[in-house]
Parts: structure tokens; C-alpha cells; sequence
């Protein structure tokens, strides 16, 4: 069953197992996915941060689940993931972290949305991975969203067009799979369908002028795949079903009007916008009865096998189609055949010797540091005095991204100025009385991940500028609308990620050795609009 020739005589459930995504536990093949391989010739897996611990482990991962298939006689799978780059990664070590969406969209370069996302793709190949979730085509409209934010290149349909394409493009430069998402957008909600089902109210001639302008690029230039948005959309979808399960959406939308022919690939259906509502098993059912290809579960092998053997029973029945099954079928078999997923994974050392080189480690540095934004400079607080007596303010939090993935609290922005400024304290805004002595020092760092969130952060701001406002600078590791939290702030840096490169770069503006460069991507208010920046 290696070769896709004869795939008109396999089983039922081989047909309907091609259509699955499944995730699993351990950074080995568990025993579960083992028997989905075996029983069901699944069509693919997923990685989270549960199956990676470095790079060599993963290569070593992808190679044995190959095995498992070739073992069984069942076809190769497609190897997926959530590369993002910025805060949604799930692999870090021994690989070359890329700025995410919203510091390429401040950096603004179409060359550095492209190149940034192909070689974060080749290095994805020499690890076996073959399909990456990504990019975010969600235009970040809504300042309340709490799912997308910094995921998002822009608040403009047009910038978040332009630079998915060309990531998208890039990944697929790298024989990756680009998985644009999330269709038909989820950038202006304000409930998160991870644990809720959004309700996107807007007409017609909205959705055509803001979120689907950048489906329609990517569609035009050749996205290999798209992943759908549990998100109602009244407009498209009157009977209030999720996008994820609506013909009207996947099929009248999707494929008629918008042309599309590549593969449509559910979100998780263990999300609590479907798992709630519907059940993997259900959703499976109307997924591809909607028109979706592939059907992602990624957590619970109980509701794994009875979404697959839903469908099973559904074509049985005659509820779907066996057409519909087959039509998804050739889409999947196309894709692995067009991405030769079947030829073997580079040996180690040849795949290490392309793993986070010096050249590509100096491409991710200088994205990062062409995002750095300088919003406000006022009273020339910037850069600061090296002799100063400084205290730098951190949130002690360890962040949990929309996408399951943990910060690792790997650096912090003390580490980047230490030896540059001469007299720093670092103080955690969790620790007993992080405000002790304020009067003493005479400059403050005030560093903020999601003020407009977490509580703790926009009080202890609010006040350290209230009491020392003509000696704070705030910089922020995230939300760049913090600065509406904050407003009387004097000075204020974004970065829009807490990962090591993105906190060089701002330790870097802060002492005066780097020119910012950023723009805003995005409208913080009327006063800092889109396009936004001040030199330093």
C-alpha cells in the first residue's frame, strides 16, 4: 500500500484513515498512534510541545513513525505543525526560531516574510516535517481578541495578504506544505474558540473587504492548504453552525466561488467550539460532508477512533457520500505525492549541519531587529545612561499561548543588559514589594507582556509611572496595546514576542546601540496610528 496507484481497492477505513490527522502523547510513537497507524493507514500526525524535546529527538520521531507506516504496508504520513515562529512554536532547541507574525508585519519586508518562513521550512524538512500549520491569515482587528493578537502580521487585510502570500511561499519554496489559516478569519472576535463558539456578525460586503481579502491572495498564489475556523458566520452560514461544518462556507464559498482546490484541513475538533457543541464524532461527520479534506484531532485516542469509525458508519449508512470520501482522497494523495513525502529523511548529520546555521541564525536576528518599534521618546529617556542606578520590572509569568504552547522563561531581559548598564537591578512584579526603594533609582525599565489582560502588570505600570513617570520607560514583550493601559507613559518600545532574539533587540535600543526600525502594524490608537514610529 506504499504506492498510491491502487488506492480505488483499499478498504473503506483505509480510505476514510487517509483523511484523518492524529496527535498523540510522548516523544516517542505511543502505542496509540502505533494502532492508528497499523489498523487505519492514517493520513497524518501533529506535533505539539508534548513530543518535542529537541531537534535531534524529532528527527529521530519522524523516522520511526515513517517506519511504522512502511512496516504496515500503509502510506507515508504527513508530519504537521504549528511553526509560527514568535510566541506559538513548538520547536525551539537546536533550531532557528523565527520573529512571528506581527514583528514581520512591524518589520514590514515581504523578502523577510518569505525568507524567514523558507528556511524555517527547510530546516521543518530535515526534521521530517512536511506540513506546517501557517501562516496566520487573520487580519487582527478586534484589540479584544483574545486567540490571535501578535499572530496576526496586521489590522490591514491588505499587509496580512501581502506577507502571508509571501511566507506562504516561502515554506512551499522549502517543500513544506503552507497551511493558511483560519478560514474564513478569526481576527475580529473576542471569544476564543478553543473554549467557546464565536459568532462574527458582519455582512457580506464586510467579509469581502477585510477578511477574506488575504484568503484570496493566497488562494491566487497557490496555497497548498487551508484550515478552517470553528467561528459562526451569520451571513455565510444562517443555521448557526460553525465555518469548520457548513456547506455554505467550505463548499459554496471556498471551492465554488473562490476556486479553491487544495486541501482543507479542519481545526482541532477537540476544541470546545465543536467538543461541546458537536462532538469529534459529529463534527468529523458534517467536516467532510461540508467539504473539508482532512479532519484534525489532536489530543484523546478515544475520541480519535470514534470520529474516524463515525465516518466509517456514515458512508455505511449512506449518510456520506463515498464520492465525497474519494474526492478528499485524491486531494490528500495528491499532496504527498507533489511534496515526495516518500523519500527518506536526510541522515542526522547531514540534516544537524542544516540545523540553526550562522547564516540563517543572522537572518532571524535581522528581522528581529528591523520589528523593534519606537512609539514615544519623550523627555529623550532613550537610550539609557550606562552609569545609572536602573531597576528593570518583569512579570513573573510563564504565558500559555492560544496554540498549547509554554513560554520556557528562556531569558529575560536583565540577561541582555547585563553588562551594558553599569548599576541594574532586576526585580520580578510578583516578588514582595517589587516598588521598594523607587525613589532611588534613577531611570526604570517597565516590562509588560499583556497589560490589557493580566492585572498585575497594568497596576504595578500604572503606578511605577504615576510615582516616577518622568524616568520610565515601559517596553513591551508582546501586545503592543499595552500602551493604551498606559498611556501617560514617556517612552515606549514594542517588540510583540518574550523570546530571546526579540529581547536582544529591544536591550539593544534601549542602550543605543541599535537604530529602531519598526513600524507599527497596527492602529494603537488615534495619536499612534498604523505606520506608526519615532527615531531615536
Amino acid at each position: 500500500m506504499g504506492s498510491y496507484e491502487n488506492w480505488r481497492n483499499w478498504t473503506l477505513r483505509e480510505k476514510v484513515g487517509q483523511l484523518f490527522v492524529f496527535g498523540f502523547h510522548g516523544y516517542e510513537p505511543s502505542e496509540e498512534i502505533k494502532e492508528l497507524i497499523e489498523t487505519y493507514g492514517i493520513g497524518g500526525t501533529i506535533y505539539f510541545s508534548r513530543n518535542v524535546r529537541e531537534a535531534r529527538q524529532v528527527h529521530r520521531l519522524s523516522d520511526s513513525l515513517k517506519q511504522i507506516a512502511k512496516a504496515a504496508g500503509k502510506p507515508n504520513l504527513l508530519v504537521a505543525i504549528d511553526q509560527e515562529g514568535g510566541m506559538v512554536a513548538r520547536l525551539v532547541d537546536g533550531v532557528t526560531l523565527m520573529p512571528g507574525n506581527m514583528a514581520l508585519g512591524a518589520a514590514g519586508s515581504k523578502e523577510g516574510a518569505y525568507e524567514t518562513a523558507r528556511i524555517c521550512g527547510e530546516e521543518l524538512r530535515y526534521l521530517g516535517i512536511t506540513m506546517n500549520y501557517a501562516p496566520c491569515l487573520d487580519v487582527n482587528n478586534n484589540p479584544d481578541n483574545p486567540v490571535i493578537n501578535v499572530r496576526s502580521y496586521s489590522d490591514r487585510s491588505e499587509v496580512v495578504g501581502e506577507l502571508g502570500t509571501a511566507a506562504m511561499l516561502g515554506y512551499q519554496a522549502a517543500r513544506v506544505a503552507a497551511t493558511v489559516k483560519h478560514f474564513p478569519g478569526h481576527g475580529d472576535t473576542a471569544v476564543d474558540s478553543h473554549h467557546d463558539l464565536p459568532v462574527i456578525p458582519h455582512g457580506r460586503e464586510r467579509l469581502d473587504a477585510i477578511e477574506l481579502k488575504p484568503f484570496r491572495a493566497a488562494i491566487a498564489a497557490g496555497t497548498a492548504a487551508i484550515m478552517t475556523a470553528h467561528v459562526v458566520l451569520p451571513a455565510l452560514e444562517p443555521s448557526g453552525k460553525p465555518s469548520t461544518l457548513s456547506h455554505h462556507v467550505l463548499t459554496g464559498l471556498l471551492r465554488e466561488e473562490l476556486g479553491y482546490d487544495g486541501i482543507i484541513v479542519t481545526d482541532c475538533l477537540e476544541m470546545d467550539a465543536i467538543d461541546r457543541f458537536y462532538g469529534p464524532e459529529k463534527g468529523a461527520v458534517e467536516a467532510l460532508l461540508a467539504g473539508a479534506d482532512m479532519v484534525l484531532v489532536s489530543h484523546t485516542f478515544e475520541k480519535q477512533k470514534a470520529a474516524l469509525e463515525a465516518v466509517v458508519a456514515a458512508v455505511e449508512s449512506g449518510l456520506l457520500p463515498l464520492s465525497r470520501i474519494e474526492e478528499s482522497l485524491s486531494r490528500v494523495l495528491r499532496l504527498k505525492s507533489q511534496l515526495d513525502i516518500d523519500m527518506p529523511i536526510a541522515p542526522w548529520e547531514k540534516a544537524s549541519a542544516g540545523l540553526a546555521t550562522e547564516a540563517n541564525r543572522t537572518v532571524a536576528r535581522t528581522w528581529s531587529e528591523a520589528s523593534a518599534t519606537l512609539v514615544k521618546n519623550e523627555g529623550g529617556l532613550l537610550p539609557l545612561k550606562h552609569d545609572a542606578r536602573t531597576l528593570v520590572l518583569w512579570p513573573d509569568i510563564k504565558p500559555v499561548s492560544v496554540a498549547d504552547e509554554i513560554l520556557s522563561g528562556d531569558g529575560t531581559l536583565g540577561l541582555y543588559l547585563e553588562g551594558t548598564l553599569e548599576r541594574m537591578t532586576e526585580r520580578s512584579m510578583s516578588s514582595a514589594d517589587p516598588l521598594a526603594d523607587l525613589d532611588s533609582f534613577e531611570q526604570i525599565v517597565v516590562v509588560t507582556y499583556d497589560a490589557t489582560k493580566h492585572e498585575l502588570e497594568a497596576s504595578i505600570a500604572k503606578e511605577v509611572i504615576a510615582r516616577a513617570g518622568d524616568r520610565t520607560i515601559a517596553l513591551s514583550v508582546r501586545n503592543p496595546l499595552d500602551l493604551n493601559v498606559y498611556p501617560d507613559v514617556q517612552a515606549y518600545l514594542a517588540v510583540y514576542e518574550c523570546r530571546p532574539l526579540a529581547l536582544q533587540s529591544a536591550a539593544k535600543i534601549l542602550t543605543g546601540t541599535l537604530k529602531p526600525a519598526g513600524k507599527l502594524p497596527l492602529e494603537i490608537s488615534a495619536a499612534y496610528p498604523f505606520g506608526w514610529s519615532v527615531e531615536l
